[in-house]
């Protein structure tokens, strides 16, 4: 038989029960020590062993659903930022600086980020509203658009050519445009539509969209201008519309009747001795639209300041 040896301790003090494993692997990795040799291996490597990090000297959290932990950031003085800052920045993003609790549990208010990583949305967003306003056509417009028949005998009015010219009576849209239906009458004489005009005209729903584009939050001008809207099926705001056909102040400039509806040629040649619309060839709503909105200036500070009285007692 085979000699057994056993030994017992005959210390009065009680047993000491180990710890449980969990605790045993914290008490490692925080005071577990790596050779110098390998810092180089650590800085490069996106994982490091027991999760501790030489060149931030923090033990970084434990991986969440499996992510792996990021490369810590370095801002533009090669210093090398703590893995609890998330900055991030783009050309058409702001950069965001976001908090990260640290190991135990408290919640670090993060680094500012680098001059490298300032938000551009504020210049980016300036640049593109001031180029938007350069592109974008004046507050006025005035409009004049030509009409030709439709239906029996022509008596039905469809839009065939519309013209916006802008407060210094540039060009700013002049189309002809085809109509839906079949036309019955051209109205040469006072449209100055032609059939050839109309051979490979703007669609009249393409050319409805591209107006209507237009007119959006402007102040629009026009002689007798329910008659435009109505050819456009579309209804303006009041107070953006000014109707040179119902302006006492034109009226009486024009030594006409207050309350008198006058034509566009009469007014014209009343008060700034041109004429306009003549000759066989018809109407020009270019020129009829740069006619209403000299007429418009004329006025414009009186219309405008009796407008705005009319407003506020209302």
């Amino acid at each position: 038989m085979s000699n057994i040896l056993i030994n017992v301790s005959l210390s009065d003090e009680p047993a000491q029960k180990r710890p449980p494993a969990a605790n045993w692997k914290n008490k490692n990795k925080r005071y577990r020590k790596k050779p110098r040799e390998f810092e180089h291996r650590a800085s490069s490597s996106l994982e490091v062993r027991n999760n501790y990090n030489h060149r931030t000297g923090q033990v970084l959290p434990p991986r969440q659903n499996g992510a792996n932990h990021s490369a810590p950031q370095t801002s533009s003085n090669n210093t090398t930022l703590p893995s609890n800052s998330l900055c991030s920045a783009s050309p058409s993003t702001s950069a965001q600086c976001q908090e990260k609790p640290n190991d135990s549990g408290n919640t670090k208010p993060s680094p500012p980020c680098s001059s490298s990583q300032k938000p551009t949305t504020t210049q980016s967003s300036s640049s593109s509203s001031s180029s938007s306003a350069a592109a974008m056509p004046t507050k006025f417009l005035a409009i004049d658009c030509e009409m030709v028949g439709t239906g029996p005998k022509g008596s039905n009015s469809q839009l065939a050519r519309c013209s916006l010219v802008s407060y210094d009576g540039d060009v700013v849209y002049d189309k002809f445009i085809n109509p839906p239906v079949p036309i019955t009458d051209y109205r040469t004489r006072w449209s100055g539509i032609r059939q050839r005009d109309l051979v490979n005209a703007t669609p009249y729903i393409e050319a409805r969209k591209e107006i209507l584009r237009l007119l959006m939050g402007k102040v629009v001008i026009g002689h007798a201008i329910h008659n435009d809207f109505k050819v456009l099926g579309y209804a303006h705001p009041g107070v953006l519309t000014r109707d040179t056909s119902r302006i006492p102040l034109l009226n009486r400039r024009a030594g006409f009747a207050p309350n008198e509806v006058a034509s566009l040629k009469r007014l014209t040649k009343a008060i700034f001795n041109r004429d306009i619309q003549t000759g066989r060839k018809g109407h020009s709503s270019v020129e009829d639209a740069r006619a209403t909105m000299q007429l418009y200036r004329v006025v414009e500070e009186q219309w405008e300041r009796t407008l705005a009285s009319k407003a506020q007692n209302a």
